[in-house]
């Protein structure tokens, strides 16, 4: 090149793009998302941490930042299904003061949540942990228990209203009535590969539920 030749430019370089660091509880809550995404497979089999890090794009090493173990984000999904349930739970019992009313729609907002999240409503009627850690079977077992115990209250109202002479024993019967019927809607629903829905002839068995 001689003195007098012109300077060719030099190219920009084109920037790089950033790559996003997820916001702190961000990434564990996509991990939670993507584990009941995967729970919505009908045919889904034993989830596997290999096939849920391929899922999200990261490494297994990336999901144990996160969560200790496999049971500790089925922990992560059951804690946030509980908060779900009891929150629209308490609303009903806050906001209708009937109690046929509020058992009714309990009972209908329980089965309404498994229809509209399939995957969670797998965990809820177990079949998700066949596979599992035996304690996430206690920690749903205790949750429903919970819910039964709720459901006494309405229960027990209602027995009262109508009279009963033995409102507390009343309550019982009926609650443990009210929580088998969301059990084995629950049930059915996962084992038919979400075929059966939860809220199938609910008007009728809500009539026959409440007397």
């Amino acid at each position: 090149m001689t003195p007098d030749a012109p300077l060719e430019a030099v190219p920009e370089a084109a920037p790089v793009a950033k790559r996003t660091r997820p916001k702190p509880g961000e990434r564990r809550l996509q991990i939670l998302q993507a584990l009941a995404a995967m729970l919505e497979a009908p045919e889904a089999d034993r989830i596997t941490t290999a096939a849920l890090a391929a899922r999200l794009d990261v490494s297994e090493a990336a999901l144990y930042r996160h969560f200790a173990s496999k049971a500790q984000m089925f922990e992560g999904l059951i804690a946030f299904i509980e908060e779900s349930l009891f929150t629209l739970a308490n609303q009903v019992l806050a906001r209708e003061p009937d109690p046929a009313a509020q058992l009714a729609r309990i009972v209908t907002a329980l089965l309404q949540f498994a229809e509209t999240n399939p995957g969670m409503g797998r965990v809820l009627a177990g079949d998700a942990l066949v596979f599992e850690h035996a304690r996430l079977n206690l920690r749903i077992n205790q949750c429903i228990d919970r819910l039964e115990s709720l459901l006494r209250q309405p229960c027990r109202a209602l027995a009262e209203a109508r009279g009963s002479q033995s409102p507390t024993v009343d309550a019982q019967a009926a609650a443990s009535a009210a929580i088998s019927l969301v059990l084995g809607r629950w049930q059915r629903h996962a084992r038919t590969g979400f075929a059966r829905q939860p809220t199938e002839h609910l008007d009728a068995t809500l009539g026959l539920l409440l007397g």
